[in-house]
């Protein structure tokens, strides 16, 4: 008589993930909730500038303010388990810039709060500049110690190191107008340096198809000086800004095929926070000159809200079926 022989449970995949659903939280997901906060944003300034319902922009912001929260806490669990998964992200392009878009949103989350709760806009605030400082170092530290292909500016340099400049929209409001010209005077340098060597660049080798994308940030510092500007006071600077980003956007849609070429993937996050910026630009802008600007507002940020909400509820579907992860090749722990 033959003993029965035990059922063998087949072995695990190797790429089985793991369980739990923030254990590969990858940070793609943060730049389309940066977008999300600037429509909010421009849908508030649009109750001013036309007359929109002021619960529109409100709700937005309220949601916005509820999933940043929830993906906030769902990545800091990752990196709790294993604090250098966080090193490990600001290894590859796309954990660069969701790093950086993550810290940025603290200041449009200030930015929110500013009608509602002073302090805490303050203390988000603060945190806000903590954060994006921090995560400059761990990026800086990854581009030094990476291959030296990887140290290729890129438009991603934009929300690393001038996303400062998204700050002043809370501080203004809040007061702190020194600590705003003086974030508008440093980060204006380096983001014309910026300009200036990816123009070089892309005149020597062009773009690769995937990566086009990302060339959509260089129109954010565009709309982000124009809005500090006339925050600041510099009423001609900013109108100035607001003909530059009308220029930029008539480029952008000429060239939307290039751009798009390759077909959606989570690096489309990347035109969510430009679109939102340019409306906001508009609206600004339109304090010192309502014409033509008033109008390009309105009809960008109705075209801009679908856009933008397209691209956030692709990526959020993305994550909660596991496939963002692994396309952006995020830590997993």
């Amino acid at each position: 008589m033959t003993r029965p022989t035990a059922h063998k449970l087949p072995p695990k995949p190797i790429n089985t993930a793991p369980k739990g659903f923030w254990r590969a939280t990858p940070l793609a997901i943060f730049p389309p909730i940066l977008g999300l906060f600037g429509i909010g944003l421009a849908w508030r300034a649009a109750a001013i500038q036309l007359g929109a319902p002021v619960w529109i922009g409100e709700m937005i912001l309220g949601g916005v303010s509820l999933l940043y929260i929830f993906a906030g806490i769902a990545y800091k669990a990752k990196v709790l388990r294993r604090p250098t998964a966080l090193l490990d992200d600001a290894k590859i392009l796309p954990g660069r810039a969701g790093m950086s878009a993550m810290t940025a949103a603290m200041f449009l989350f200030a930015a929110t709060l500013v009608p509602y709760w002073t302090l805490g806009a303050q203390i988000v605030l603060v945190g806000g500049l903590l954060g994006h400082a921090g995560g400059a170092v761990i990026i800086i530290r990854a581009l030094l110690q990476g291959p030296s292909e990887q140290r290729r500016v890129t438009p991603v340099w934009h929300l690393s190191f001038v996303g400062f400049i998204i700050a002043p929209v809370a501080a203004v409001p809040l007061g702190w107008l020194g600590l705003s010209e003086f974030i508008y005077a440093t980060t204006l340098p380096i983001a014309v340096a910026i300009w200036l060597i990816s123009a070089l660049q892309f005149m020597r080798a062009g773009v690769p198809a995937p990566l086009r994308p990302l060339l959509a940030i260089h129109m954010a510092p565009v709309a982000l000086f124009g809005i500090v500007s006339v925050l600041l006071g510099y009423e001609d600077v900013g109108a100035a800004f607001g003909w530059i980003g009308l220029t930029g956007l008539l480029i952008c849609l000429s060239g939307l095929r290039y751009l798009t070429k390759s077909g959606f993937s989570p690096l489309w996050g990347a035109f969510t926070f430009p679109l939102a910026a340019f409306a906001n630009l508009m609206f600004m802008v339109a304090q010192i000159q309502p014409v033509p600007f008033q109008f390009v507002g309105g009809i960008e940020l109705v075209l801009a809200t679908l856009v933008v909400s397209y691209i956030a509820l692709k990526v959020m579907q993305m994550w909660m079926k596991g496939s963002l992860a692994k396309i952006t090749k995020a830590s997993v722990v």
